[in-house]
């Protein structure tokens, strides 16, 4: 008779807020021309409590976009930011004072769930 192996059942300690609640957080992304600008526009959100945490991609991303009438490529450095949405405003004015960009990419994603415990860290640290 073969033998069967069983695997463990996960158990996620999900946040049980209903959606109202769970809409206080967003994920930000912002790309940077270089590692440099990523590191300064992160560590000013940080210190200001505009985010919990920023991700930087230190392998940069090939970016591939239109811009005024031409295709261009670039590589850019991606920061993955947690806040709170009501830090956006002040995240977001902080960021288009810091960048080089004239248009830098401010995307808002909503987090609709997360582990009890880092929510509540994003939400005290912002």
């Amino acid at each position: 008779m073969p033998h069967t192996r069983t695997v463990p059942k996960i158990r996620y300690n999900l946040l049980a807020y209903s959606m109202s609640h769970t809409t206080r957080f967003r994920l930000v992304l912002v790309t940077c021309p270089s590692l440099l600008e990523a590191r300064k526009i992160s560590r000013s959100l940080l210190q200001k409590h505009l985010a919990a945490c920023v991700n930087i991609h230190t392998t940069p991303v090939e970016s591939i976009y239109r811009w005024k009438g031409k295709i261009e490529t670039a590589r850019e450095h991606l920061l993955l930011i947690k806040t709170t949405t009501r830090r956006l405003k002040s995240l977001e004015r902080e960021v288009l004072r810091l960048h080089s960009y004239e248009t830098p990419e401010f995307l808002v994603l909503p987090i609709s769930a997360g582990s009890r415990g880092y929510l509540r860290w994003v939400r005290q640290n912002t």
